[in-house]
């Protein structure tokens, strides 16, 4: 009897000591699964704080360029030089590139000079054609 006593002590320890080992590797688990959590969502704000930051960039630099381009077409179009020529505007992070086609090289550097002297150009990329003489009459 002595011996199903003592049996029946070590089962019951070894069960208590079992289900101890298995609280805290739970609440380890538990612990760490909070930490990454944690982790995770701090990576997630920061991802999204910089994904706003780049629309907000890109937004503005879409604005400028807008506003380059209708200066440059603005002033082309007041310029006697220019006015009357076939120029097509597009910016892109303040490059300006002009296409089309031109009478002279004149205009096309009369072109390019209105260009660049717009605010907020960086550079000017002179992509415009002479027309050829049949294309002008």
């Amino acid at each position: 009897m002595r011996t199903a006593r003592t049996l029946s002590f070590l089962v019951a320890a070894a069960l208590i000591m079992t289900l101890t080992a298995t609280a805290r590797v739970f609440a380890q688990s538990a612990s760490e699964s909070m930490h990454d959590a944690k982790e995770s969502t701090e990576n997630a704000a920061s991802s999204t704080g910089h994904a706003i930051g780049h629309v907000y960039h890109a937004t503005t630099t879409a604005v400028e360029d807008s506003t380059i381009t209708g200066k440059i077409k603005a002033a082309l179009h007041e310029d006697k030089v220019t006015k009357d020529a076939d120029i097509h505007v597009k910016t892109v992070a303040g490059v300006v590139t002009l296409r089309g086609s031109v009478t002279s090289s004149v205009v096309s550097e009369h072109a390019q000079h209105l260009a660049a002297e717009a605010s907020g150009v960086k550079s000017v990329r002179n992509r415009l054609k002479l027309a050829s003489p049949r294309a002008a009459n």
